[in-house]
This record gives C-alpha cells, structure tokens and sequence, in this order.
C-alpha cells in the first residue's frame, strides 16, 4: 500500500488559494480515477477536481466553506504499490463567475406582456485522520437510459433519493456532482427527497457563490442609502409596435421588451449622466461613464449573475436582443467569461412574468442606480371620458442618495416613460 497525497493545483492565474464549496468524497470512501472528488471556487471559477488515482480516502483537508491554499494537500488516498510523491493535476478549465452580484433575483431575459475583492486570509489546514484504512464499498443503482452519470453521482443521488431523469447537465450530455448541487438547491438544499417523503429540517452551510452574494448584498444596504421610485407606463403601443417588428423579422431574433426598454434607457442617459456612474466611496470619486456597459441580472443554477452588455448605446435592437441571448444562455450553461461578467456601469433586474406590481431592487455597487421593470398587466384606463383597455407595466429604480437625487431620478424615468409610450422616438434620431 502507498500513501498518494492529492495537491490542490492553481486553477487560477494569480490565485492564492481557493474555497471548497463540495466534498463528494469522505474518509473511507473508495474512488476511482477521475472521479469527482471535491468543488473549489476561486473568484473567478468553481472547478470540479478529479482524483488523478484510485484507491480509499484517508485525509480529507478542511470542511466545506474552508479556504485551502493552492499547493496544500487537499485529500490523501491510500493506492496500490509503492509510495508516490505527492503530485499536481491540472483540472479541466471552467468558466464562472466573475465577482458576485448584488442585484435582486432575475431571469434577465424576457418581459413579455399577459398574451405573450479582497480575497479572505488564508485559512489553516486541518486534516481529518481516518480512524480505519478499510474502504466503504458503494451500492450503485442500475445505469439509467435517459441519463449519463458516473458510479459515484449515481450512488450519491440514490441516496438523496433524487431521479437523475429530472436532473439537468449543463455540460454535454453526463450529469456531475455540481448538477446535482445546483438541483437540490433549487429544491431547497440538501433536504430535498422525493415525491410524497417527508421533508426534515437542515441547516446548509452558506458557501461558495451564494456566501458571495450574501457578502455583496449586504455590502450594497450598508455602504448604500437606496430610496426606490416608480412610475406606472402604458406600454399598449410599445406592445403593439414589438409584435409587428416580430411579424416583419425574417431571420432576425424575436424580440422581446427588454431591448426595447435598453434603448430608451440609454437615450435618457446623456440628459442624465449621474445615473450612468460608479461611485468609489473610499476614494470620494464618482465616474460619470459616457458608455453604457449595461449589467443583466441572470438567474442560473450557481446563483445570481450579471453578465454585461458592453457599449448597449452603440447596438441596435436587433443587435441587443442577439447580445441579451447570448449572454444569458452563456451564463446559465456557466460558459460566461470572466470579462463578460464584470464591468457594468448600469444594471437592470427584472423578473419577467414573475415582476409583481412593484419591486425595490438592491444596487449592484459600486453603481449608483439599478432599473427594475416588473410585470406588465391589461387594466381599464381612463382617455378623456372614454374607459378603455390598456396594457401598464410598473418600472422601479432604486439609487445611490449620496450621487443622485430623487429629483433627477424620477426625471430620468419621466424621459423613459415618455419614449416608451411614444415608441416612434426610440428610432428618432
């Protein structure tokens, strides 16, 4: 028997060490190689790392939420043959995330009418002994037709009592223990089971992406005095207007509000240049940015994201709603580049058929304002002394009171409401 100690590798240019967000593995468990052992986040990916041998587990280092420095032993496993020096494996390279976001939740893509830092100190290594060498052998399920899986993913989700028939990968067509991360999570975290067991209390340790988000959220409220307007806006022509352009599109991608709404937000902007603006508090400074690289909060599996639309005043709205899919779809599937997820100077949330009546979004610092709009809904109006049906959407913004006042804010989004409800102008030069 040998001793192989498994040293966590740079995943990373420039990474000093690296957060363990999964262990997939326990001490006298047996793996195999290029099983999934354990996820790492760094800031800018969450890599899933293979053990580069097979064999049992005798050390595991740290727990979940524990940062590891890159070079330290990660886990040692006890192999066939003589001692082996330990060793570095370069993991399969995955784009994620950039820096957290702090805008509210959003899907970033559609809003379709009622018919339609720092990185924390490096943490010591504790290293959990195994009180016994044997290995645990492993019941493995019967392999299923509709889903690809390894041994291990498969055991695992038996045990969680998960059908892996109800599991996506977003990576080809096997299912990872990441996928299986990203459904329990959905379903409430690791006490999810299956239909009809009862559901028990746990608590989930907040790690990784979300403890990120959590860290920046709350950031943004303490560092930020954010007051919120809204504006309702009858967008009936607007709507009328989108379904010709997507009668008359040909190849072009249909459209949906949100490229509508960028336009007409990034024709208001020059008259109000605060809005467009990042505000370095430590430094007393605040950039007025003649671009607008406008910020998308995305939904995906891993958390909240905010892929940019870079120079979104240059594009047009074909061009926007080409960017807009493309964005998300890369974000969700975790195939967004760090560059595409950073650097916004402008965010805007919505929840799409979710929106609500009104939303109060948190600013995505260091920003200075965050555009929200919400659901768009058929009510009777008054026109003159007419009553007649209308289609009104509610659009939120919530702003930085140290850099915009609610004066400029709200006259920023009487510009929008009046280019919305005249959509002539947003192609007006």
């Amino acid at each position: 028997m040998a001793r192989f100690e498994f040293r966590l590798p740079d995943i990373g240019e420039g990474i000093a060490e690296a957060e363990i967000v999964a262990w997939h593995v326990k001490i006298g468990d047996r793996v195999s190689e290029d099983q999934g052992v354990a996820d790492m986040m760094t800031d800018k990916a969450t890599v899933e790392m293979e053990s580069p041998v097979s064999g049992v587990v005798l050390e595991v280092a740290g727990d979940v939420g524990d940062m590891i420095p890159i070079g330290s032993t990660l886990l040692v496993i006890e192999t066939e043959g003589e001692e082996e020096a330990p060793v570095e494996v370069t993991p399969a390279p995955a784009p994620a995330p950039a820096e957290a976001p702090t805008p509210d939740l959003l899907d970033g893509t559609d809003l379709e009418s009622p018919h339609e830092q720092h990185m924390p100190a490096v943490a010591p290594v504790h290293f959990i002994p195994a009180p016994h060498p044997e290995a645990t052998e492993i019941s493995v399920p019967q392999p299923s037709a509709q889903a690809l899986a390894s041994p291990a993913v498969r055991a695992r989700a038996k045990e969680l009592g998960i059908d892996l028939s109800q599991v996506r990968a977003r990576e080809g067509d096997r299912i990872r223990h990441s996928d299986l991360d990203a459904f329990l999570s959905y379903h409430g975290g690791q006490g999810y089971h299956a239909a009809g067991a009862a559901r028990v209390d746990e608590p989930i340790k907040v790690v990784g992406m979300r403890r990120r988000i959590a860290e920046n959220m709350a950031a943004s409220k303490r560092h930020i005095p954010h007051f919120t307007y809204v504006e309702e806006i009858d967008v009936t022509a607007l709507e009328a207007m989108r379904g010709d352009l997507n009668a008359n599109r040909g190849e072009r991608p249909k459209l949906t509000m949100l490229p509508l709404m960028i336009v007409a937000i990034c024709k208001a902007i020059p008259a109000f240049p605060m809005i467009n603006a990042r505000y370095d508090d430590e430094a007393g400074i605040v950039t007025r940015h003649g671009a607008v690289h406008l910020g998308m909060a995305t939904q995906t599996d891993a958390g909240l994201m905010v892929p940019v639309i870079r120079d979104a005043q240059a594009k047009n709205i074909w061009q926007l709603a080409t960017e807009i899919t493309r964005l998300a779809e890369a974000a969700r599937r975790g195939k967004a580049r760090s560059e595409e997820l950073s650097g916004s100077t402008l965010t805007i949330t919505s929840l799409g058929p979710l929106g609500g009546v009104a939303t109060t979004p948190v600013i995505n610092r260091p920003e200075v304002a965050i555009i929200g709009p919400n659901k768009i809904v058929e009510r009777p109006i008054f026109v003159g002394d007419d009553i007649v049906r209308a289609k009104l959407m509610n659009l939120s913004i919530s702003c930085d009171h140290r850099v915009v006042d609610g004066w400029d804010a709200a006259s920023f989004v009487q510009a929008v409401k009046k280019l919305l409800e005249t959509p002539v102008l947003l192609f007006a030069d």
